[in-house]
């Protein structure tokens, strides 16, 4: 049974926005957040853990992108995420950092 076409995507450019945001946006995202945990909490720990929640993780961020109407939206949320772990990630290898 096909899909109802009114619930497809007839914008080439949103298809490619959401394709690309899944991919792309959903592993810069998975990473971050895995980066930002390990600078807080014990390396090893976070490092054996994300084989396995990193790529659930990807999975989860890429069936959110297509649920949502606007790719360039996802695009934005994404990176606007990724900006902020990035940050989290900045701070904690700052102030747990040994000297």
């Amino acid at each position: 049974m096909p899909a109802n076409r009114k619930y497809l995507t007839t914008s080439t450019h949103q298809r490619i926005a959401k394709i690309s945001a899944a991919i792309i946006g959903g592993y810069l995202l998975s990473t971050v957040i895995h980066l930002a945990l390990a600078s807080w909490l014990d390396k090893a720990t976070v490092l054996i853990t994300s084989t396995f929640s990193g790529f659930i993780l990807w999975v989860v961020l890429m069936i959110l992108a297509f649920l949502s109407r606007n790719g360039w939206k996802t695009w934005g949320i994404y990176l606007l995420m990724t900006a902020v772990f990035a940050g989290i990630t900045y701070l904690g290898t700052t102030y747990n950092s040994t000297i």
